[in-house]
């Protein structure tokens, strides 16, 4: 079965553009193109895709209050990508803590931007660790995390999801399986009380478990 990706931006022509990249693809599928916020909430109801591309900076509703909404509808499970023009900007840190899987830039090149969805709809975060960083530097102390909660190995896990790492390299660097690596990160999330791993590594910054200047 093909992915189904959603587009969510206020300028046609970036909406075009992300179209004629995407359906290009054997297994990726646009459904609809939203142009703003509200749009994207009502689309991603009708046609429940499984990745949504959203723009941050939309009119009427913007992209960070629109993914909000989408992730409070129960029956809906997609992964969501926020697209922004500058890394730095603060509306992505929002839309991260807000619940987006990841971002990436709209100068992406566009095997990368296939490449982002694909990790996202598997599970992974589509984070950059030096962004990140920078992103969360202005946020520390926002969030608490009880690291007497997670085991050594729960910890460490932790600190190489933080800098970006996917399930396989992680297991990679641990000699572990992929299984067990899964295991871990199931663990984390349930103790941190997050719903994926971009939310694990956002409060491991913000509670200065992981330092965010470097």
């Amino acid at each position: 079965m093909n992915l189904r990706v959603l587009l969510a931006d206020d300028e046609a022509l970036i909406r075009a553009g992300l179209a004629a990249i995407i359906d290009a693809e054997a297994d990726l599928e646009v459904v609809a193109e939203a142009a703003d916020g509200v749009d994207a909430v009502a689309l991603t109801k009708r046609h429940r895709p499984d990745v949504v591309l959203m723009d941050v900076r939309m009119p009427n509703v913007d992209g960070i209050e629109a993914t909000r909404q989408i992730l409070r509808i129960p029956e809906l499970s997609p992964k969501i990508i926020v697209v922004t023009t500058f890394d730095n900007d603060d509306y992505v840190y929002e839309a991260l803590r807000a619940g987006a899987n990841g971002f990436l830039l709209k100068r992406t090149p566009p095997d990368d931007l296939l490449a982002g969805i694909r990790v996202v709809a598997r599970g992974d975060a589509l984070l950059f660790p030096a962004a990140v960083r920078r992103l969360a530097a202005g946020h520390t102390g926002r969030s608490t995390l009880d690291a007497a909660g997670l085991t050594e190995r729960e910890a460490e896990v932790l600190r190489l999801m933080a800098r970006g790492l996917s399930n396989a390299e992680i297991a990679a660097r641990l000699f572990l399986s992929a299984e067990t690596v899964k295991t871990h990160v199931a663990k984390i999330l349930a103790k941190l009380r997050v719903r994926d791993r971009t939310q694990a590594v956002i409060k491991a910054y913000e509670a200065g478990f992981v330092s965010a200047s470097g």
